[in-house]
């Protein structure tokens, strides 16, 4: 009888340790009976007992930790290996934030694609579902090691925009959450928004302001309309709006889009074009402290850069940003750019540029595997809550970075993005140059509003007011196209729809001025 009293007060100090590090119970009573507790007496608080139980945890703890360096080795060498970056702890600013957004994503399009396929209705453009995660979980969220709420907009609207795009469900699921692998931009851009890659480079996932998402909601009908019309779009893709509360803080909002540079290939320079002049230049200073920087619209005059279009893709690339841009107008949305990503087939990849700006998240994910609800209930959730917080790698160190061989294959759906995810640079004979180049519109989600009105009307007062950035959408839109078109190689021969109906109404007005 003292014997099974000791035993049980032994198993009773050290259930808290048992619960969370989850050890076989064979292991266990291994270390117990080793070190029996003394027969003569069966006081429970006898100093000898309390000190065999104190140095069975201890025995029980280097144990555990041993097996835990091991198969943390082992998992290390078999981890699948990422296209860029080096990894960091759970100790970034932005992991909590990551990891929540990928849980949510993950659960949230698997709802939506587990349904059958159906048309849009009016309401799903307005459709936003709720879902709550915790430690424990339930029947509609598994569990997750934080405890915030997450915001799905427009599910449907996305998944038709997805499948409009090229993108499978289950690939889009794996690139973004199968490792829970993400890239972060070294520093927020001047909007201050975040910056996250896929592990594969192939999506972005970008926090944007409050009213970005309400004004993206707005215009989601035409955007979608657009998309479908226009299977050659400039215009960036989006699949996926979303928002992150965590407790006792704000919320998150952020949305997922292509990136427009490909995974297979080092972009040797970048530029931001918008066709002002006004504050649109990187000084030669920052360019040498940080050569890989975007440059501007006067950088990309003052070395004398021009877009090389053969005269096959010419017109029709003209003819496809001036839709763009006149969607754009019609949405009275003004501030956007065109993107434009050079690379040298000359250097190739050996500059190695991703890994000097990139640093990649991957939190150890086996302890969130879905379990029944029974089973997660039968666990604390402060005691679950620190179980997963141990089972997370820690300094884990740089890796090989190894980019992908090809473009991925929805590129080639647009006729701009057919040549190794871009379009090679060709002269008037055809004949290919040593450049591609990779281009987009983007930054379409700031609309003309009154704090626009206003910082065009503070900045005319020092500087041509036709010159600056924040103008009206019209004239905005006019010295975007003029911009770009005088961008290209050779544009003597490109006709544009707005130039033409330019000239008609001043020829209208002409004949009429002659025959009063």
């Amino acid at each position: 009888m003292a014997r099974s009293n000791t035993v049980k007060v032994q198993r009773r100090k050290s259930k808290r340790y048992s619960t969370l590090s989850r050890a076989p119970t064979k292991l266990y009573t291994e270390l117990t009976t080793n070190h029996p507790a003394s027969t003569d007496s069966a006081d429970p608080e006898n100093p000898n007992n309390i000190r065999h139980t104190i140095e069975n945890i201890r025995r029980l703890s280097r144990k555990l930790s041993h097996r835990r360096t091991v198969r943390r080795r082992k998992t290390d060498g078999e981890e699948q290996k990422i296209a860029i970056g080096t990894r960091i702890d759970k100790n970034h600013k932005n992991y909590i934030l990551m990891y929540n957004m990928l849980t949510g994503i993950r659960v949230a399009v698997s709802r939506c694609t587990g349904k059958s396929h159906r048309e849009l209705h009016d309401i799903d453009f307005a459709a936003a579902h709720k879902l709550a995660f915790d430690i424990v979980g339930n029947e509609m969220t598994p569990s997750s090691k934080y405890d915030f709420k997450f915001k799905d907009y427009a599910p449907w609207v996305f998944r038709h925009l997805r499948e409009l795009f090229g993108i499978d469900s289950a690939e889009y699921l794996v690139s973004l959450t199968s490792k829970y692998i993400l890239s972060e931009l070294g520093s927020p851009g001047k909007s201050g928004s975040f910056f996250y890659y896929s592990q594969d480079y192939r999506f972005i996932i970008k926090t944007i302001h409050h009213t970005e998402h309400k004004f993206l909601r707005r215009i989601l009908p035409h955007y979608y309309q657009h998309v479908k019309e226009n299977p050659n779009t400039l215009i960036s893709r989006f699949f996926g709006l979303h928002r992150v509360k965590l407790p006792h803080s704000r919320k998150i909002h952020f949305i997922v889009m292509a990136n427009n540079f490909p995974p297979n290939k080092d972009i040797h320079e970048t530029y931001d074009l918008k066709g002002s002049t006004v504050g649109r230049e990187l000084n030669e200073q920052e360019l040498m402290s940080s050569p890989h920087a975007v440059m501007k619209d006067l950088n990309w005059e003052t070395r004398d850069r021009k877009l090389e279009i053969g005269p096959e893709k010419r017109q029709l690339f003209v003819d496809q940003m001036e839709r763009d841009v006149k969607l754009l107008k019609e949405l009275k949305i003004m501030d956007y750019s065109l993107l434009v990503g050079l690379h040298n087939k000359q250097r190739g990849n050996k500059d190695n540029i991703r890994d000097n700006t990139l640093s990649v998240f991957e939190p150890d994910t086996d302890i969130l595997e879905r379990q029944s609800v029974q089973k997660r209930g039968s666990f604390h959730p402060g005691a679950v809550r620190k179980m997963i917080e141990e089972s997370d790698p820690i300094a884990l160190g740089p890796s090989a970075s190894t980019l992908p061989e090809d473009p991925f294959t929805e590129r080639n759906n647009c006729i701009f993005y057919q040549d190794e995810g871009g379009f090679v640079g060709s002269d008037e004979n055809g004949v290919f140059t040593d450049t591609i180049f990779y281009v987009g519109i983007i930054d379409i989600l700031t609309p003309y509003n009154f704090a626009k009105r206003m910082e065009h009307m503070w900045k005319s007062l020092s500087h041509d007011k036709n010159a600056i950035s924040a103008v009206h959408p019209s004239l905005y839109a006019n010295r975007f196209m003029d911009f770009m078109t005088k961008a290209i190689k050779i544009h003597d021969d490109i006709q544009r729809r707005e130039t033409l109906r330019r000239r008609r109404q001043s020829g209208k007005g002409n004949r009429f001025a002659r025959n009063k």
